[in-house]
């Protein structure tokens, strides 16, 4: 947050304070590029929640803050404070240094690893209406919701943070989380295939059991025998070979037969065989 200041003789002067120290050296070391404006660098220790530092870097009312703060647009020629932000949003290269300010005053970004998620932080209705408005100029789809007292424009999706990024020139923010989104969608991949796989093995594995079971009662009940030679291989190879995929069994029968022809032959099996168990039941209730 900020404050203007004001001193004698018409000298203005400006208050930042932050609790991030990359925001606080960021800001000294722009006023260190304005030449001879007076600096004062305050670090105070938070004794409350988690005991962050508070950054106060002031500039005393003087010419030189004054000079300052009309060369931002935050005043007016005349000493007058600056009624609306908009006029600095005339050219493209100022509305995205407005927005890297906006950001590092406010921003944050999640880690990549979970949910894809920026938001800057305001506590001012109209400048967050101002902000998603600033956004939608960059074809940027942002949002807008309440969080206690303050307001919250979001934006949400991996390629809306990354356009967001490179738009205020946060090139090696850009790349970590490029980086980190890289890695994130492997690993979901790799776990799809994992999963899929072992869901597919399960299938496997206990239609073989099952397709062993029938095959092993048909063959007890003398009902085997009496079928066709090509369900009677397809019953030997299949005992033979238990825990074989499909395709595993049409290598074992030199691909004489594909997958759809063995799949086919086998279900024949089961069906031969729950028809012959149904059979048997009507007969035992006679």
């Amino acid at each position: 947050c900020g404050r203007l200041l004001i001193g004698g003789r018409g000298t203005l002067g400006v208050v930042a304070v932050t609790e991030h120290a990359g925001v606080a050296r960021k800001i000294l070391m722009l006023l260190k590029k304005q030449g001879q404006v007076p600096t004062e660098t305050l670090v105070r220790k938070n004794r409350r929640l988690k005991k962050h530092n508070t950054y106060v870097l002031r500039v005393p009312p003087c010419l030189e803050g004054t000079s300052l703060l009309k060369k931002i647009g935050m005043i007016s020629t005349d000493n007058g404070i600056a009624e609306s932000d908009r006029r600095l949003w005339k050219r493209s290269c100022c509305r995205r240094a407005y927005l890297r300010g906006v950001f590092e005053g406010g921003g944050s970004v999640n880690k990549p690893a979970g949910e894809y998620h920026l938001e800057l932080v305001t506590d001012n209705d109209d400048f967050s209406k101002a902000l998603v408005k600033l956004l939608q100029s960059f074809n940027l789809q942002a949002g807008l919701s309440s969080r206690k007292q303050d307001c919250v424009i979001y934006l949400k999706g991996a390629d809306q943070i990354t356009e967001f990024l490179n738009i205020i020139g946060a090139h090696n923010a850009l790349l970590l989380f490029e980086n980190a989104r890289v890695v994130k969608e492997v690993r979901n991949r790799v776990n799809r295939i994992v999963n899929c796989e072992t869901a597919n093995l399960g299938k496997t594995i206990n239609a073989a059991v099952r397709q062993v079971s029938k095959i092993h009662m048909l063959a007890e009940r003398g009902v085997l025998k009496r079928l066709s030679p090509a369900l009677q291989e397809i019953a030997d190879v299949r005992l033979e070979y238990p825990e074989a995929s499909l395709q595993e069994l049409v290598g074992l029968l030199d691909g004489k037969v594909g997958k759809s022809g063995i799949n086919h032959r086998l279900r024949k099996l089961e069906q031969i065989a729950d028809d012959y168990e149904d059979e048997q039941r009507g007969d035992n209730n006679r």
